[in-house]
């Protein structure tokens, strides 16, 4: 094997290993590591979907044979860069809705409360819980079971009627899905 290990495999090239095992593993080259001899291979999906692919991972240090079947000599773009101030906030959106979620289990509520919790927070910043009871914009409760009927406010009517609409919105949308679930395992019977 020394001597069969090129010092480079082109991205896009065909290439065929075979296994201390005696597999062949044919595919396109998408990667290749040189320090640790490791080939990353497309191959064509072992269901036969064209839509889908099988990757490889191989270790040339464990094949006994390699070959290149088809030679890609075309230099790869270089890859875009990536906006890291994007990227970053990204991730701190992902771990506040993260935070969200556990404060919703943290609180004890039913899983209609912490669903109806998690739809609010999808609009409004400002929700939280205390105990059971979610509270929007610090003035608008919302207390079990969760309904529209459950939302109370001690000031401002237009906040009041505003979360109304989002809590008759989320209930619309249950139903709905309920009703979905419910014909399709009507259906499957």
């Amino acid at each position: 094997m020394a001597g069969l290990v090129q010092d480079c495999f082109s991205i896009g090239s065909t290439v065929v290993c075979t296994t201390c095992y005696n597999a062949n593993i044919e595919g396109e080259v998408l990667a290749f590591d040189q320090q640790t001899k490791m080939l990353i291979l497309k191959c064509p999906s072992a269901s036969k979907s064209a839509k889908l692919n099988d990757v490889y991972i191989v270790n040339l240090a464990m094949c006994s044979d390699v070959q290149v079947k088809k030679e890609v000599c075309i230099v790869p773009e270089q890859p875009l860069s990536l906006n890291l101030q994007r990227l970053s906030t990204r991730a701190r959106n992902q771990v506040e809705q993260k935070r969200l979620q556990l404060s919703a289990l943290s609180a004890g509520a039913s899983p209609e409360g912490q669903n109806l919790f998690m739809a609010i927070a999808r609009t409004i910043n400002q929700v939280t819980w205390s105990g059971p009871n979610i509270v929007v914009f610090k003035d608008v409760t919302i207390t079990p079971p969760y309904k529209v009927d459950n939302v109370n406010c001690s000031s401002d009517q237009r906040q009041l009627s505003y979360v109304k609409k989002i809590v008759e919105k989320h209930e619309n949308d249950q139903a709905n899905t309920n009703q979905s679930t419910s014909a399709a395992d009507i259906a499957a019977n």
